[in-house]
C-alpha cells in the first residue's frame, strides 16, 4: 500500500534551542562541501515531497484513490505516484497549484526533463502518467479537458523480445529434476508460466481454485483487474499435478494457505524467487543466460503465432487491453522469416 502524502515539513517546536555538540578541533578545522540545494539539481534528483504543498498533496491522494479504484496493482500506483510527485514539487517550486497549470507549463516541465538527459522510455512513462492523472481530473469534473493528451510524446526504439527457440524452451523445462519438493515446484512453475504466457505477478499469484485441471485451465487475476481463462497443455498439467501430489504437501507450513506456489519455508514466492530460480534453471540447461521469467511469456506469444494461431486469440490469452500490444509479435516473425530469406534464397 502506497504511504500517504502526509509528508508536509512543520516549523520546529517553540522553546529554546538546545545546545550545539561539541566538536574536536581536529573535525571543525575540515571544511564540509556544501550539498546543494534542490535548485541545482536535476528534476529527478530532487527531494519532492518536502516540498509540496497541501493542495498538491490532496490531489496527490486523490489520484491514487482513483488509480485503487481502476484496480491497479500497488507497484503501477507507486510508479504514477513517483511520477506526479515530480511533477507536483516542479509545480510547487514555481508556486503554481493544480489548476493554475496550463499546457505551456506542463511543455516546459517535460523539456526540462528532456534536457535532463531522461531517457525517452522514462519520459514517455512519465507523460503516460501525467495524462492519466488528468484524465481522473476530467472524470471527478476538476479539469474540462485532457490538457496532457497534448504533449508529445518522444519518439523511442521499440525492441523486440528477447524469446527461446522450442528447442530451448524444452530443453529448459525438461532439464528441471523433480526429485525435491522445490524442483517440482519449479518445473510446474515454468511449464504453466510457458505453456499460458503468464507474467511472473500472475504466476505468484495463482491460489489453488485457479487452476482446474480436469478441465485443463488457469483462471488468471492480469492487470488491470481483468480475468481471463486460459488453457493447460498437458505436459504443463501433468507438472502442476505432479507438484500438488509431491511437493507442495511437503512445502506447506499453514495447512489453510492458498497460494499455489510456495517457498521452502511455506511462503508466497516473490518475483525475485521466480527470476532467481528461473536463472538457476538456464545455468543447468545451458540456456543462454539474460531470460527473465518474462521471456517465457514473450516465447508463448511467438511460438503460437509460428504455430498458425490468429493475433486476436493471442491477444485475449495474453490479456492485452489493445491489439497493438500484441503485433510485437508479429515483427519477431517477420524477422525470422527475413532471416531465413536471407540464408535460402539465392539472390537474397
Amino acid at each position: 500500500m502506497i504511504a500517504p502524502f502526509n509528508a508536509t515539513i512543520g516549523p520546529p517546536p517553540s522553546g529554546s534551542p538546545p545546545p550545539e555538540p561539541r566538536v574536536a578541533k581536529s573535525q571543525a578545522a575540515k571544511p564540509q562541501a556544501a550539498e546543494p540545494s534542490d535548485a541545482e539539481l536535476p528534476v529527478g534528483d530532487r527531494h519532492p515531497i518536502a516540498a509540496i504543498s497541501a493542495p498538491w498533496q490532496s490531489q496527490l491522494t486523490a489520484f491514487d484513490a482513483a488509480l485503487r479504484r481502476r484496480g491497479l496493482s500497488d507497484a503501477t500506483r507507486r510508479a504514477y505516484a513517483k511520477d506526479l510527485e515530480q511533477l507536483a514539487a516542479w509545480a510547487c517550486e514555481r508556486d503554481t497549484e493544480r489548476a493554475d497549470l496550463d499546457l505551456k507549463n506542463l511543455r516546459r516541465f517535460v523539456q526540462q526533463l528532456s534536457a535532463g538527459g531522461l531517457a525517452p522510455s522514462s519520459l514517455a512513462r512519465k507523460i503516460a502518467s501525467i495524462r492519466t492523472f488528468y484524465a481522473t481530473l476530467v472524470e471527478r469534473g476538476e479539469a474540462d479537458q485532457n490538457l496532457a493528451e497534448l504533449l508529445t510524446t518522444p519518439r523511442q526504439p521499440r525492441d523486440l523480445p528477447r524469446i527461446l527457440s522450442k528447442s530451448e524452451a524444452a530443453r529448459l523445462l525438461e532439464g528441471i529434476p523433480k526429485s525435491t519438493p522445490l524442483e517440482l515446484r519449479d518445473r510446474a512453475m515454468f511449464e504453466l508460466a510457458y505453456a499460458c504466457g503468464l507474467r511472473a505477478a500472475e504466476l505468484i499469484g495463482l491460489t489453488l481454485k485457479s487452476v482446474d485441471l480436469d478441465e485443463e485451465q488457469v483462471r488468471v487475476e492480469g492487470k488491470g483487474g481483468r480475468t481471463r481463462m486460459v488453457p493447460v497443455g498437458e505436459l504443463a498439467a501433468a507438472a502442476v499435478r505432479d507438484y500438488l501430489d509431491r511437493g507442495r504437501p511437503r512445502l506447506e507450513a499453514d495447512r489453510t494457505a492458498s497460494t499455489l506456489f510456495l517457498t521452502k519455508s511455506g511462503k508466497p514466492l516473490q518475483p525475485s524467487d521466480v527470476r532467481r530460480r528461473l536463472q538457476g534453471s538456464l545455468r543447468r540447461a545451458g540456456v543462454a543466460a539474460g531470460i527473465s521469467p518474462h521471456a517465457l511469456r514473450h516465447s508463448f506469444a511467438t511460438h503460437l503465432l509460428n504455430g498458425g494461431a490468429d493475433l486476436r486469440s493471442v491477444q485475449e490469452l495474453l490479456g492485452h487491453r489493445s491489439i497493438s500490444a500484441t503485433q510485437i509479435y508479429t515483427r519477431v516473425e517477420s524477422q525470422r522469416l527475413r532471416a531465413q530469406y536471407g540464408r535460402a534464397h539465392p539472390r537474397a
